[in-house]
């Protein structure tokens, strides 16, 4: 699919500055383009050359899957909101109305679910610490200022309160000492989980600064690295100038004893056809480091049961270990996107019995709800009660991960919120 040319050519991304032009590209009538490019004053857009060269096929834009992944439509923001800011961003593009009509629409989409800006940030004294998440008593999160953003974005990001340019939505830290120190006092946590943004966007030396002082604590047993880069940008791990020098880096954790885990994000089959893909991956793997794939559900990108079976079997090939199926998260554009809990279990459950079980390491559909983290399990008839049947893998409370629990039956019930416990007057987190 990748051609020497693009194998061999630097990054080049593609913004708003861009967007007029990309969507007339996909056939786009000037006012379909102007909607698309209002919705994009309040979802953040970014893409490159690769996904627009490589991935996207421009026939069937802008029906697309992948096309649909990166480029912002008008239909993800309710239609009152989208024709007011069509009409600022028509008439004045650049005034302080746009801008504030921009982010009040951003407030409403519920920017940091599950807490994630205050209920999990620890504290030191009276002070919270930047850019560090501690929400499960094993792991620790932290945000490094170098990676607050990414090869591309994807549309149904749940981080994307993260790049929209406003310092009170965003989580980052240039401080690696302050997580030492915290690291220090909390010797339960022996895993530290660096994302952002995507941390790939760092180059070797920033990367390295970060990687290097947790290799000197003992408790810690593995690093997480979540990234986006296998599917958008390849090159990253293979031809761009310091990609050598990060699997030398990678090699560096291993050797030091610890579990270097890729967590990479593949949301559509096509992200692993290119042989760039192949190469980063079988380059990745020879420094001991372990690739785990991951990705949300997305209606009209994957919502079907034989693109998740065919992803995860051809990962596990290549040698990745399938790890989650993630239930679209309640932020940003939550109803364009969202699937209903029991077709997701559906969705799941079919692929699931199409793989062999060497790729049923993957777990799912799962929330990454306030709680922590909740499969669905199934449905089933209990006493003549249709009911959803569901668990902890993850939570704030450890004595609650593998606990089971019922919630009524709802057919058109997306999240956590959505249910009502059943055979209870509340659900064993509440």
């Amino acid at each position: 699919m990748s051609s020497p040319i693009t194998e061999g050519r630097r990054f080049r991304a593609y913004t708003t500055r861009h967007l007029d032009e990309l969507l007339e590209r996909a056939g786009l009538s000037g006012e379909q383009r102007l909607r698309a490019r209002a919705v994009a004053t309040v979802l953040p857009f970014r893409t490159n050359a690769y996904v627009v060269d490589e991935l996207i096929d421009w026939s069937a834009a802008p029906d697309d899957p992948m096309y649909r992944l990166v480029f912002p439509q008008e239909d993800m923001l309710p239609a009152e909101d989208v024709t007011a800011l069509a009409a600022l961003l028509d008439t004045d593009p650049r005034g302080p109305r746009l801008k504030a009509a921009a982010a009040a629409v951003r407030r409403r989409l519920n920017p940091h679910p599950a807490g994630q800006l205050e209920l999990n940030r620890p504290t030191v004294g009276d002070s919270r610490l930047q850019g560090i998440q501690h929400k499960y008593r094993e792991t620790v999160l932290f945000f490094p200022q170098q990676g607050q953003t990414c090869h591309a974005y994807c549309t149904y990001c749940f981080r994307w309160a993260q790049f929209v340019g406003d310092a009170d939505l965003k989580m980052a830290s240039n401080d690696i000492d302050e997580l030492v120190r915290y690291l220090g006092e909390h010797p339960e946590v022996t895993s530290v989980l660096i994302t952002g943004g995507d941390p790939m966007i760092m180059g070797e030396p920033v990367l390295r600064r970060y990687l290097t002082p947790l290799l000197e604590l003992e408790q810690i047993e593995s690093i997480r690295l979540g990234t986006k880069a296998l599917g958008y940008w390849p090159q990253r791990f293979v031809t761009d100038p310091d990609a050598d020098a990060t699997l030398r880096l990678f090699e560096e954790v291993v050797a030091a004893g610890k579990n270097l885990a890729v967590m990479a994000h593949f949301t559509h089959p096509r992200e692993l056809e290119s042989e760039l893909v192949a190469d980063a991956v079988r380059r990745i793997r020879d420094t001991g480091a372990i690739i785990r794939t991951q990705a949300p559900l997305i209606r009209s990108i994957n919502d079907r049961p034989e693109l998740w079976s065919g992803m995860w079997r051809t990962q596990h090939r290549m040698g990745m270990v399938p790890y989650y199926m993630f239930v679209e998260r309640d932020t940003g554009p939550q109803d364009y996107f969202a699937v209903p809990l029991a077709r997701a279990f559906d969705i799941f459950r079919e692929a699931y019995s199409q793989v062999s079980g060497l790729c049923r390491t993957v777990r799912g559909p799962s929330m990454s709800a306030d709680p922590g983290k909740v499969c669905v399990d199934g449905v089933a008839e209990i006493g003549g009660e249709r009911v959803f049947v569901l668990h902890m893998i993850q939570a704030r409370d450890p004595e609650l991960v593998g606990t089971p629990f019922f919630a009524e039956y709802d057919p058109h019930a997306v999240w956590l919120h959505d249910l009502k416990p059943a055979f209870a007057d509340r659900f064993p987190f509440q």
